[in-house]
């Protein structure tokens, strides 16, 4: 059977643990085919980004038209975009961007700065389903978010600049708040033990983008995405792949 086709539209991450590498990994884990659109190149390892060249916004395009001209895009995730014109590019194209899960990478594991509220704004009324950490939504709403209780105010405010579903991340918490259809649920988890946390949020992006390629609705793709970042941090947890914290394992490899 032809596998569906997702596209990821991020940075890269030199590392290999999260941005364009760990998207592609959650990918092929999940049954689709893998395709890619580079925003950034970054120097990165799990102790953080030493540098980031941005791809000029002319080539994200030739980029996109590139895949999207060719190959049947079933669902599509944005990850870091830190340039104005490439978040104009992608606005441009959003309605041929079928699923768009944008997760709004904006400070990096080790606290680098990658992007901003301004920039990503301007792609949030696109959005089937914004997946913000709750540092990331206390970022876009100008204000701290700590307990379920304002993740699930964040969640339902942000889904007022467009977004049709939003999931506001606490994995430090093992708590995630959906807020879909005018409803917001508070999905408790199990906590993980571990510092390899390294790409948690794109991997959990991009695996909401895999199943709504596949049919599923908001809420279902949501918990099956946050089932596949549990065993990826549960299967990575003694892992020392670097000084910092490391990647998870896409592929069960340890379970």
């Amino acid at each position: 059977m032809t596998p569906r086709v997702v596209l990821t539209i991020a940075g890269s991450d030199s590392g290999g643990g999260a941005g364009i590498q760990a998207d592609l990994k959650t990918f092929a884990a999940l049954g689709a085919f893998g395709t890619s659109v580079l925003t950034a190149i970054t120097a990165q390892n799990t102790l953080g980004v030493t540098a980031i060249h941005a791809v000029p916004a002319d080539i994200v395009a030739a980029q996109l038209d590139a895949v999207l001209s060719d190959l049947p895009v079933a669902a599509v995730k944005v990850g870091m975009v830190s340039d104005p014109a490439v978040a104009k590019v992608i606005a441009e194209r959003a309605g041929d961007l079928p699923h768009l899960v944008i997760d709004p990478v904006m400070v990096a594991t080790a606290g680098s700065r990658l992007s901003d509220s301004a920039v990503v704004g301007v792609l949030l009324p696109y959005a089937s389903v914004l997946t913000p950490n709750r540092h990331e939504a206390g970022a876009l709403l100008g204000r701290v978010i700590e307990t379920a209780e304002e993740m699930a105010e964040a969640a339902a405010e942000l889904a007022k600049l467009g977004p049709r579903g939003v999931v506001v991340t606490g994995s430090e918490l093992a708590v995630d708040v959906l807020h879909v259809a005018g409803e917001t649920t508070v999905l408790r988890g199990s906590p993980v033990e571990t510092r390899n946390n390294h790409g948690s949020g794109c991997t959990f992006s991009s695996a909401i983008a895999v199943r709504l390629a596949a049919g599923d609705s908001v809420p279902e793709a949501v918990m099956t995405a946050k089932d596949y970042v549990y065993r990826g941090l549960r299967g990575g947890a003694s892992w020392q792949l670097g000084a910092g914290p490391g990647p998870l394992d896409h592929f069960a490899w340890s379970l």
